[in-house]
């Protein structure tokens, strides 16, 4: 049990249970709009949200990223480096347009990690702004780049596919938000700072709501889809509902994050099994 507990935390800190989230979102959004994206882009956006996650996570401060000292970190590392350079392979294969998504990508997430603004300040330590950033680049990752891999022109579904998606990931960062309450510098100045945990979930209520409502707004819209977006918004709003400052040590980090996963699975068997009227 004590190794399997090892390998399961190792999952999850050297993040391949987001990476997982993320590449189940890419597939999502091609059924949603039925684009072929290409393996090339999956396998990018997988090793590459690895790379990219982790060095959010242990390298706020790119010194402290390359000289690291800890053995499980160090391990991290190794491993965040080698998913680089299979993700930086893949690169070579990707067609142009998705390479100018995903330079203006990297160059938001270096900005919110990198301390690249007078007094060592990165975007991250903007009030209000973490959040914001975060779905931002979750949505363009998982929307626009499938997008514009397949498609010559971002048509209106893929816009309110984008804003969906950008309002489902802020509603998956309440109960992070909640649990960071603890440790969040008050200068963050982080949702639940400002107005409570109460507040804060009210906040997700709304977003989650929007979100399903947004469903409504396509051209081109299946049966399916609205069964599993039904089935989708119950979830988030539960998992609100039932966030805690002191959460169980997984409640977030492992079965917020696989909600994703979750989805994928809904729509795939939603397209198999239920029947359009």
């Amino acid at each position: 049990m004590a190794l399997l507990k090892k390998i399961f935390d190792f999952y999850l800190d050297a993040s391949i249970h987001v990476a997982l989230a993320i590449f189940s979102l890419v597939h999502v959004t091609a059924l949603t709009l039925d684009i072929n994206v290409p393996i090339e882009l999956y396998f990018f956006i997988f090793f590459g949200s690895i790379s990219c996650y982790n060095f959010v996570k242990f390298g706020v401060e790119a010194q402290k990223y390359i000289l690291v000292v800890n053995t499980y970190h160090k391990n991290i590392q190794f491993f965040s480096f080698g998913c680089l350079l299979v993700a930086g392979y893949q690169l070579f294969f990707l067609p142009e347009r998705v390479m100018v998504g995903l330079f203006v990508l990297t160059a938001i997430t270096g900005l919110y990690a990198l301390p690249v603004l007078p007094k060592h300040k990165n975007f991250r330590s903007f009030s209000g702004l973490k959040i914001l950033i975060v779905a931002a680049v979750w949505a363009g990752t998982t929307v626009v780049l499938p997008a514009v891999s397949e498609l010559d022109v971002i048509s209106w579904n893929v816009k309110v596919e984008t804003v969906q998606r950008f309002l489902f990931v802020l509603v998956l960062l309440i109960p992070f938000e909640i649990r960071d309450l603890k440790y969040d510098s008050p200068a963050l100045k982080t949702l639940p700072q400002r107005l409570g945990v109460r507040g804060t979930k009210i906040i997700g209520y709304v977003w989650a709501i929007l979100f399903y409502i947004a469903t409504f707004l396509k051209t081109e819209l299946e049966f399916a889809q609205i069964i599993v977006k039904t089935v989708l918004v119950l979830m988030v709003i539960l998992v609100i509902y039932f966030t805690k400052i002191n959460q169980k040590k997984y409640y977030a980090s492992f079965w917020v994050e696989a909600i994703p996963l979750f989805w994928w699975l809904l729509f795939i068997a939603g397209k198999k099994f239920i029947i359009l009227p």
